[in-house]
C-alpha cells in the first residue's frame, strides 16, 4: 500500500505540519508498508508535541488510499471530543461512539469512529454493534492497559498506539506483548531547542515519604499520600513553596487525594489567594466553569486530583506544583507536562517538585531510551532510585527566619554520618550520637534565650532539624520503621526538653 506524499495531504487540508511531524509520519508509514496489514506498531512524542495532529493527519491519509475506515480509541471522553474535533478539522467524517450511542445503523455514513473503550467494549459484548471495514485503529494514550480487550476483535487490523511514555500502567502487562516496535520521536530536549516546548525550571523541596504505601498498582496509595499531604506541616512547606516560586503565576497543583486537594484550597482560601478546587466528582457544568475560570484569571490557583493530567491543555499555565510523590514516570510526565505549552510571551514555566519525583527519575527534560525501557522495562523500574536511597541524599537547610532566632549560635551544624563513625572507632554504643547532638541543640537554644520559656519556643523550631539528624541515625544502625522514628524523634525532644529544663534549674 503506498501513501500520499505529506506535502499533497496538506494542500487538500489547509494544516500544516512541522519537519518534525512530517518526519515522524514518513517513519510510521515506511514501517507500515514494510509489514503485514495486520502490524501493531507502537509511537512515542512528548506531551505537546501535536500526537493528535500526527494520528489525524495519518487518519486522513489512510482514508483517502484505502477502502477502509478508520477508528480511533480513547479513554476519556474529553479525549474523544478533542479528537473528534480535530478530525473535524481535517475534513474527516467521524462520529463519536459514547454512551448515547447503543446501535449504528447509519454507519455507512462515517469515514472515522471515535469511541470510548469502556463504551465499545460492553457494546461489542453485547452483540449491540458491528463496525464493518475498520482498516485501522488508533490507540491514543496507548500505555492504559484498557485497551487490551479490544485487541482480539480487531486481529486483521493495523494498530497504532501512540503514548507520551511507552511504559505500560501495569508492570505485568508490558507493552511489547501488544506491539511489534516502537517507533521514538523528537525528545524534549530537542523540542525545546526548536521552540516547540517551554523549558521548566524545577525546584526540589525534600519530604521524607517514609509513610507512604505501595499500592498492588505500584504507585503510592491514595490513603497514606491523604494523611502525609493532608497535615498541617505538609500544607505549610506547599503554602512556603509556593509563595517562595510561584506567587503571582497562574498555577496549577495535582494531590494523590480529594481531601488533599480541599485542605489545599482551605489553606490557600484562608490566606486569601484566588484559588479553586476541581475532581471527578464535579459536574461537567462545573467544571467547564472551573476550568474557563482558570484560563481568564491571571494569578489562579487551580487545586486538583488526577483529572487534569490528560484530556486538558492550558497554555497559560506557568507553575505546576506536584503536591504528591508518584512511582509512575508517566504520571510524572503527564503533570509536568501541563505547564509545557508555549506562548508568544511564555518560553518557561516553574515546576515545584514536593515528592521527591525528580530525584526518582531525573528533570523532565532528561534524555530517555524509550527503546530499553519499551523492551525491557522491568529493568527500568526496579532501578529506579528507592525513597530511603533518595532521603539518604537529603541535607536539611534551616529556613533563614529560623536561622534568625538562634543568631548566637556560630554553628549550627551536626554530621551525624562522621560523629557515628567515630563512635565506631572508639567503641561506643550508638546511642553516644543522638547524645551529642541534643546536647548541641541544648546549647543552641540557651545561648539565644533570655530564660526557659524562650528556650523551650525555641526546641520546638529545631522539630525539622530534629526528624532530619533522627533519620540519618535510623539509617546508619538499619533500623528505620515509621513507628522506630516517631518514637526515637519524641524521645530525643524529650530529652532535649529534660536538659534545657536542668540548665536553669543548675
Amino acid at each position: 500500500m503506498t501513501f500520499i506524499e505529506t506535502d499533497q495531504l496538506e494542500r487538500t487540508t489547509g494544516k500544516k505540519l512541522y519537519d518534525y511531524q512530517k518526519e515522524a509520519m514518513n517513519k510510521i508509514f515506511d514501517c507500515l508498508e514494510r509489514n503485514p496489514s495486520n502490524y501493531n506498531l507502537l509511537y512515542q512524542l512528548p506531551t505537546g508535541g501535536g500526537k493528535t495532529v500526527i494520528f489525524t493527519e495519518i487518519a486522513k491519509r489512510y482514508i483517502n488510499i484505502s477502502n477502509k475506515k478508520v477508528l480511533v480509541l480513547t479513554h476519556r471522553i474529553e479525549l474523544c471530543n478533542q479528537t473528534s474535533k480535530m478530525l473535524g478539522e481535517f475534513n474527516v467524517n467521524c462520529k463519536i461512539i459514547d454512551s448515547k450511542v447503543k446501535e449504528l445503523p447509519d454507519q455507512d455514513d462515517f469515514q472515522c469512529f471515535v469511541a470510548m473503550v469502556e463504551t465499545l467494549n460492553n457494546r461489542l459484548k453485547d452483540d449491540m454493534l458491528d463496525l464493518k471495514d475498520i482498516g485501522l485503529v488508533i490507540v491514543d494514550e496507548a500505555h492504559y492497559n484498557s485497551f487490551r480487550k479490544l485487541f482480539p476483535n480487531f486481529n486483521e487490523c493495523i494498530v497504532l498506539g501512540v503514548t507520551a511514555t511507552p511504559l505500560s500502567s501495569n508492570i505485568n502487562l508490558p507493552m511489547f506483548q501488544n506491539y511489534k516496535e516502537l517507533i521514538v520521536g523528537d525528545s524534549i530536549s530537542s523540542l525545546i531547542k526548536k521552540g516547540f516546548l517551554a523549558k521548566a525550571t524545577t525546584y526540589c523541596y525534600d519530604v521524607g515519604l517514609s509513610a507512604l504505601k505501595i499500592g498492588a498498582n505500584g504507585d503510592y496509595t491514595v490513603k497514606s499520600s491523604e494523611l502525609l499531604y493532608s497535615d498541617y506541616p505538609m500544607l505549610q512547606k506547599l503554602l512556603y513553596a509556593y509563595e517562595e516560586k510561584s506567587l503571582g503565576k497562574k498555577t496549577l497543583i495535582f494531590n494523590n487525594g480529594i481531601n488533599t486537594s480541599l485542605n489545599v484550597y482551605d489553606t490557600f482560601t484562608k490566606i486569601g489567594y484566588n484559588i479553586k478546587h476541581l475532581d471527578n466528582t464535579n459536574t461537567p457544568q462545573e467544571r467547564r466553569e472551573i476550568l474557563d475560570w482558570f484560563k481568564h484569571t491571571p494569578n489562579a490557583i487551580l487545586t486538583s486530583v488526577g483529572i487534569l493530567t490528560t484530556g486538558f491543555d492550558e497554555p497559560t499555565v506557568e507553575s505546576i506544583i506536584l503536591n504528591r510523590a508518584t512511582r509512575s514516570l508517566t504520571l510524572y510526565h503527564q503533570m509536568i507536562g501541563r505547564g509545557s505549552r508555549v506562548l508568544p510571551n511564555k518560553k518557561e514555566f516553574t515546576v515545584l517538585d514536593l515528592g521527591n519525583n525528580a530525584a526518582r527519575f531525573g528533570p523532565w527534560d532528561t534524555e530517555m531510551d524509550w527503546h530499553e525501557i519499551f523492551r525491557n522495562p522491568d529493568f527500568f523500574l526496579s532501578n529506579i532510585f528507592s525513597d530511603e536511597e533518595i532521603e539518604r541524599k537529603f541535607r536539611y537547610t534551616m529556613p533563614d527566619d529560623v536561622r534568625e532566632k538562634f543568631k548566637n549560635s556560630i554553628d549550627i551544624h551536626f554530621d551525624v554520618d562522621a560523629v557515628y563513625q567515630e563512635c565506631l572507632k572508639k567503641g561506643l554504643k550508638p546511642k553516644v550520637v543522638l547524645d551529642k547532638s541534643i546536647e548541641q541543640h541544648k546549647n543552641m537554644c540557651v545561648e539565644n534565650s533570655e530564660d526557659l520559656m524562650d528556650a523551650r519556643v525555641l526546641a520546638r523550631l529545631l522539630k525539622d532539624d530534629i526528624a532530619y539528624r533522627v533519620r540519618l541515625f535510623s539509617y546508619n544502625i538499619c533500623k528505620s520503621t515509621e513507628n522506630y522514628l516517631k518514637w526515637l524523634s519524641e524521645d530525643y525532644f524529650r530529652q532535649l526538653s529534660s536538659k534545657i529544663n536542668q540548665h536553669y534549674v543548675d
